[in-house]
């Protein structure tokens, strides 16, 4: 019997997975720069987090759950975003009672919903993801946008959008979803069937759809910017001017919604525009969520944060033409011919890779020229080679691939001597 990966996932192989170990690696590096620390939640929660924290009135949790009975009978389900569990953690471990706040954490894992699955997109996917508990600062708000934006730039994106939104308070939502309700009710019947039930549940998700977005009620819908109340107004246009002091650009796009419930004041995506990038152009969300840690259980706690998809920044990549600089090759392949040489070769890697060096050998009993051949498959910077004779003499010969070079030296100082030439050879 043969066995295939299920739709919608995918095998990640050597030579495509250093390209996810450098993005992940440059996204830790920021948060650190950042003061975020890691955070690893479980896979999978009860469902009724994320009913209560998502919002069941959202397409993730109505359609795109991966939701199982364990054997107690308990409903439990694969997690389709990272901030629920998050702010889970952040009340279950009392963190909002640790002196340094706000508490900024980051966390990378996989994610789960079932999606029609297409490029950049599927139904198991890797998010990073930052949120900041504790704060009502609009700079906060600012913070978290640039670092996502400086993440991308550092990989060398360049055609980029940040789009940001205000939700309001909620008097201002409150007015705001009269308002649509009102707007959109004399045509309920011509809108799709979602639509048709969030005219009653959560109208403002009607702005979201992807199937009437053509309509011309669409176009003529009322700006949230025009219920904002005057609290609300004023933090918009703070977290304006610290973006602007940042000298981050963004656009306002006032149908800017976001597909959660939680969100609340700030709302933000960034976009790719570079040509040929396809259809669906957003790359990562995010926005403040208040609210949301007294609604899991916690005390009143303001948060904001972001997610962003690996597989979208990959394809963004693509998009742009950007290969990343990740290391190819090894440091050194060792040929070893004959018993006894073989024997000490497994000590000399052991040197090596004692002090850092990426350092292989042959297992398969291979003959020189195919030692040779396997070395250069793995682009080795320097070949050592060990025979009898070489063993017999306490000699080893180290060759400088790229040059050609050959020199006979000491087996006791082979370590030491291709640390110094990777170093840009010995200074004395």
């Amino acid at each position: 019997m043969s066995f295939q990966i299920p739709r919608g996932t995918q095998d990640i192989l050597p030579g495509e997975v250093e390209k996810w170990q450098l993005i992940e690696e440059k996204a830790k590096e920021l948060c650190r720069k950042y003061n975020y620390h890691e955070i690893r939640t479980p896979i999978f929660e009860y469902t009724e987090l994320f009913q209560r924290g998502v919002g069941d009135t959202t397409d993730i949790v109505q359609k795109e759950m991966y939701t199982f009975k364990d054997r107690g009978d308990r409903s439990l389900t694969l997690r389709p975003e990272g901030t629920a569990s998050v702010v889970r953690s952040f009340v279950q471990h009392k963190l909002f009672g640790e002196a340094q706040q706000p508490t900024k954490l980051y966390y990378i894992g996989p994610m789960f919903r079932y999606e029609r699955p297409q490029k950049g997109r599927t139904r198991q996917f890797v998010q990073f993801g930052i949120e900041a508990l504790g704060s009502n600062d609009p700079a906060i708000d600012a913070e978290v946008m640039a670092l996502a934006m400086e993440l991308y730039q550092e990989l060398g994106l360049k055609h980029l959008k940040l789009i940001i939104n205000s939700l309001g308070d909620n008097d201002s939502r409150t007015a705001h979803r009269e308002a649509l309700v009102d707007h959109f009710k004399p045509v309920v019947n011509e809108l799709c069937e979602d639509c048709q039930n969030r005219i009653n549940t959560n109208p403002l998700r009607i702005l979201d759809c992807k199937k009437d977005r053509n309509h011309p009620k669409m176009q003529s819908a009322p700006s949230i910017l025009d219920y904002l109340n005057d609290s609300s107004r004023t933090y918009f246009d703070n977290v304006k001017a610290y973006l602007d002091e940042l000298d981050v650009s963004y656009e306002v796009d006032p149908t800017l919604v976001r597909g959660l419930d939680y969100y609340n004041h700030t709302a933000f995506e960034i976009i790719s525009e570079a040509p040929g990038f396809g259809a669906i152009t957003t790359l990562s969300g995010g926005g403040r969520y208040n609210g949301l840690v007294e609604d899991i259980g916690g005390p009143e706690t303001p948060g904001i944060g972001f997610a962003m998809s690996l597989e979208r920044f990959l394809v963004a990549l693509e998009a742009e033409q950007i290969e990343l600089p990740v290391q190819k090759g090894i440091d050194c392949y060792l040929v070893s011919l004959g018993e006894e040489p073989k024997k000490r070769s497994m000590s000399i890697l052991n040197d090596l890779r004692s002090v850092g060096l990426t350092a292989d050998r042959d297992f398969l009993d291979k003959k020189m020229k195919a030692q040779f051949k396997a070395a250069d498959r793995l682009n080795a910077k320097y070949v050592l080679v060990l025979g009898e004779d070489e063993l017999e003499k306490g000699i080893i010969n180290v060759k400088d691939m790229g040059t050609g070079e050959q020199v006979e030296i000491q087996i006791g100082v082979a370590t030491k001597y291709i640390v110094e030439q990777l170093e840009g050879g010995s200074q004395s």
